[in-house]
């Protein structure tokens, strides 16, 4: 199979923005370690491909949902980096005004529905918002992003039995990076891939390679044409692993060397540039793209520091629904 088809200059896209996420979260860490960064945050390094190659096969009107590990989600759907790097910075300029940091950030203008600590917290919201889509006669499309450790939820069995009754237009997309913070997956479940769950639910469920992007955004494709179809969910487990400690925090490796070099040789980005590499692309030009993208992340940087905080008296700003809601009904 060809799958250059349309030639590389469909891939050069894909592989700046792995480029992005991969620099944009490397700097996150660094702007951890000077104290710059309040809270935690949890890198995406190893998954680009993940979130890259599903948001390739949405359109302008979908949606997503996210997790405490969710910047890659956020740079892949759209998101400037200049304004999520002040939204982790606590700034303003931020997203969500600097009040949401790096676990919760949200932004509707991109169907972007938001990040969220609660580990499978955003099942259930998903499922909300694809049903929606439908009461409204439309057809907007919902991916929901979640951990291997989310899969042993009890909503993950409740949002994929609802969801399948209601043949509601969600994906759901398990990133199985082998860990649940300090756990191993193969110890918390039997199953040989979470994918297989699926058939409880009488849904389509497939396990692929989740540092290949182009295999991830076929089958991401497929998915979204059945949802917009009416055909209802599938999930899909995308296989991959996080070549960086939990958290920016929790710095402790659980993994061991070995299995952490065997992964390393299946880096996603350098797997892109194989290809682009094995179809003619020259060196310079993939160091352009690399150059490209540390720029525009020391941009974003240099932005979000020079950010101002929010003042004192927004503190409870966006905290609850304004009164006036409520005097014209909008809360019922």
């Amino acid at each position: 199979m060809n799958r250059v088809a349309n030639g590389v200059d469909e891939l050069l896209p894909l592989l700046d923005q792995m480029l992005v996420i991969r620099a944009f979260e490397k700097r996150v860490v660094e702007l951890f370690d000077q104290k710059l960064v309040r809270g935690s945050a949890h890198p995406y390094i190893g998954m680009e491909a993940i979130a890259v190659g599903i948001c390739a096969a949405l359109g302008e009107n979908d949606y997503i949902t996210s997790t405490h590990r969710g910047h890659g989600h956020c740079l892949a759907r759209g998101l400037e980096p200049g304004r999520m790097m002040a939204e982790i910075l606590g700034r303003e300029a931020g997203y969500c005004r600097g009040k949401g940091g790096s676990m919760h950030i949200t932004a509707m203008e991109h169907g972007m529905l938001g990040a969220d600590g609660i580990v499978g917290g955003s099942h259930g919201i998903a499922v909300g918002a694809a049903y929606g889509s439908v009461l409204l006669g439309q057809d907007s499309v919902v991916v929901c992003f979640f951990g291997d450790g989310a899969a042993n939820e009890g909503s993950f069995h409740e949002a994929l039995n609802l969801a399948s009754v209601l043949s509601a237009p969600v994906i759901f997309v398990c990133e199985n990076n082998q860990w649940a913070l300090s756990t191993p997956t193969r110890s918390t479940m039997r199953v040989e891939n979470i994918s297989d769950r699926a058939v409880s639910y009488a849904i389509p469920g497939v396990s692929v390679d989740g540092n290949d992007v182009l295999a991830v955004r076929e089958v991401a494709a497929e998915a979204v044409s059945r949802a917009r179809r009416g055909e209802g969910p599938t999930l899909i487990e995308a296989k991959s692993y996080r070549m960086s400690p939990h958290s920016a925090f929790a710095t402790g490796e659980t993994s061991t060397p070995e299995e952490l070099a065997e992964w390393s040789l299946k880096d996603p980005i350098n797997r892109l540039v194989d290809i682009l590499r094995a179809s003619g692309v020259e060196e310079d030009r993939i160091r352009k793209h690399n150059e490209n993208a540390a720029s525009l992340i020391e941009a974003a940087t240099e932005f979000a520091l020079e950010a101002s905080p929010p003042p004192a008296e927004q503190a409870i700003h966006d905290v609850y629904a304004p009164a006036d809601w409520a005097r014209e009904g909008r809360l019922s």
